[in-house]
């Protein structure tokens, strides 16, 4: 079984893709060979195998990335998992299993990486004499409330550090476990030390369910904002991607449901398509809107300047030409009309600074 360069390899007939975004593993860019399959001769039937998630542990020495883009509103993260269950087929992140000699495809999905002792390192990072607080990123690559959570309960752990020390956060996710830490989230919450944004890409229960498999369906995402926002946390909507054509015209809708949820704020990114993720959204349109593929694409290079993907900064996060600026116009106006804060207040990073000991007459005040 052959094909071209141009092409995707196709998926393995024998393995079971139950709620997976992707449907093959292609190379990713570091690779200089890709398996492909051959018929060997043997008319020997395979054993069809449910493609199951596997999780590998790392135990790093430092969990704090640090970055200098000038169109990211952070210059620190930290995630405890590498790879996402969720499956978001249009994830910028995907390119990241790239470096790990993974298939950015269903290894990103499948083979998954989690950190156990992310506090512990954090707790060492923070305390080192020359730390200088601001504002930490969770979620920014993958999701930090991923189903994976559940078992190795990684945030909670995590939480707990940063509200000792009184380290402000921004927190990003699209799974619902985020309701599990609401107690946590809260208390950050009245000392100005969090904020969350939650990502609604549309509010079409099947369309998710094909675009994102394995996260929550819209209700639950609304239902998640709601939860946190009864509790006092800031929450913003993350409308993001856009994707023209097939979560473009939403854009208003969701804006209005997440308003009505609690929300306070509200953003949006267009569509982006970053090294391996364009040629798996591609192969995604061809096998789910076949008839609109071309008309979805142009209208995304529409956007980016001919290309499927900008990877300049200014333009990478916010696209440009007449549709973009055009996009940004219907969000910007809905954003005004819905009574969303333009802008929300800074996280207090005063406050930071080593946990009180037990007996420290201090703590008493």
């Amino acid at each position: 079984m052959f094909y071209s360069s141009g092409m995707l390899p196709p998926s393995d007939p024998d393995e079971i893709l139950k709620a997976r975004g992707a449907a093959s593993r292609p190379k990713g860019r570091f690779e200089r060979l890709e398996a492909v399959r051959e018929a060997d001769g043997w008319d020997i039937p395979e054993e069809s195998r449910l493609l199951r998630t596997e999780v590998a542990i790392e135990r790093p020495r430092s969990v704090i990335a640090r970055n200098t883009s000038p169109d990211v509103p952070f210059d620190r993260s930290l995630n405890p998992y590498r790879g996402c269950e969720h499956g978001c087929i249009y994830c910028f992140a995907r390119p990241f299993h790239s470096y790990l000699g993974l298939s950015p495809g269903l290894d990103f999905e499948t083979k998954l990486t989690a950190r156990p002792d992310a506090a512990a390192v954090l707790a060492r990072e923070i305390a080192r004499p020359g730390y200088r607080v601001a504002p930490l990123g969770i979620g920014t690559a993958t999701d930090p409330y991923q189903p994976i959570e559940a078992e190795y309960r990684i945030m909670p752990q995590i939480l707990r550090v940063l509200s000792d020390w009184n380290h402000p956060l921004s927190l990003a996710t699209r799974g619902a476990l985020v309701l599990r830490d609401t107690g946590q989230l809260a208390d950050m919450a009245a000392r100005r030390l969090v904020q969350v944004g939650i990502s609604v890409t549309s509010l079409d229960p099947a369309l998710t369910r094909s675009l994102e498999p394995r996260a929550p369906a819209p209700g639950t995402r609304l239902r998640m904002i709601a939860g946190l926002a009864e509790v006092g946390v800031p929450v913003r909507v993350m409308v993001s991607p856009v994707i023209p054509v097939v979560t473009e015209p939403e854009v208003e809708a969701i804006l209005s449901a997440a308003r009505d949820a609690g929300a306070r704020f509200a953003s949006m990114i267009p569509l982006r398509l970053p090294h391996e993720v364009a040629p798996l959204f591609r192969d995604w349109l061809d096998r789910n809107m076949p008839s609109r593929a071309a008309h979805v694409m142009n209208r995304v290079q529409a956007m980016r300047g001919g290309r499927d993907n900008d990877p300049n900064f200014g333009s990478r996060m916010r696209g440009e030409g007449i549709a973009a600026d055009l996009l940004h116009q219907r969000f910007r106006l809905a954003r005004r009309r819905l009574g969303y804060e333009e802008k929300s207040p800074p996280l207090d990073c005063s406050q930071f600074g080593p946990p009180a000991k037990a007996g420290d007459q201090l703590s008493l005040f």
